[in-house]
């Protein structure tokens, strides 16, 4: 009789004992570290992604959300060559002055950059110093209204993301928008031609509430700004590039 029970205990231990060492079941999808995972993918927060960080991707590509995406061209004005302006992460020419930053000009797609002043001793014989910035007699890049010019900023096909190119814009809006405490702003969210009508009015809208969001974590009073969808109803005749944007109007 006491060997039976030593027998039933020694069982139920052996049991215990193995159910206790075994390694519980993986989910699929998740892993401790990148051997775990398979097809070339990486371990992140215990799931397996095409991308953990830019390392994981090909020459030319970045990782953005586990995911493997085209590398931007640009970031900054300064990166692009002739003139050019960076827009939505790519080296574009330019349309107007006000895409070439404070006291800048554009001319058959460069911008020129102006030069900072004082007092009209400091620029040429030709220019004065307005708004601390040279300008040939009787031009001016900003409203008579308005002390400061608000630029426009530009999205990616079927994106209503800010990219880090349009954010330094986007600061100097906002710094525009302060100085002019006693005016109001219209966002116009604009589309280029892809897509039906319904949908486009939806994405301008998107972008032109993306710039409002990112405006306000700026200090900028919401209530000082209106977002206007306009679709796909007024492109800007240079192509699709230029028709993903956003246009900033004082009201």
């Amino acid at each position: 009789m006491s060997s039976s029970r030593g027998y039933v205990a020694a069982l139920v231990l052996g049991i215990a004992f193995t159910t206790g060492c075994s390694d519980p079941a993986k989910k699929p999808g998740t892993c401790k570290g990148d051997k775990d995972c398979k097809d070339g993918k990486h371990c992140s927060e215990n799931k397996c992604v095409d991308c953990a960080d830019d390392a994981h991707c090909p020459k030319g590509q970045r990782c953005s959300a586990n995911a493997c995406v085209a590398a931007a061209e640009c970031t900054k004005d300064a990166e692009c060559s002739g003139g050019r302006v960076c827009q939505a992460g790519k080296c574009k020419p330019c349309a107007a002055d006000a895409e070439c930053g404070p006291g800048g000009a554009c001319a058959a797609g460069a911008c020129k950059q102006a030069t900072s002043c004082t007092k009209d001793d400091e620029c040429a014989d030709d220019e004065d110093c307005v708004s601390g910035f040279c300008r040939k007699g009787g031009t001016s890049s900003t409203p008579s209204d308005a002390s400061c010019t608000l630029s426009t900023v530009y999205f990616g096909y079927d994106n209503a993301s800010i990219e880090a190119s349009e954010r330094d814009r986007l600061d100097q809006n906002a710094q525009c928008i302060e100085k002019n405490k006693g005016k109001s702003v219209l966002l116009i969210g604009h589309t280029d031609t892809s897509g039906t009508e319904e949908y486009n009015i939806a994405l301008s809208e998107r972008r032109a509430q993306t710039v409002a969001d990112y405006l306000a974590r700026l200090g900028t009073d919401p209530a000082r700004m209106q977002v206007v969808p306009k679709g796909e109803t007024e492109p800007t005749g240079l192509g699709d590039d230029k028709d993903r944007r956003c246009d900033f109007q004082w009201k």
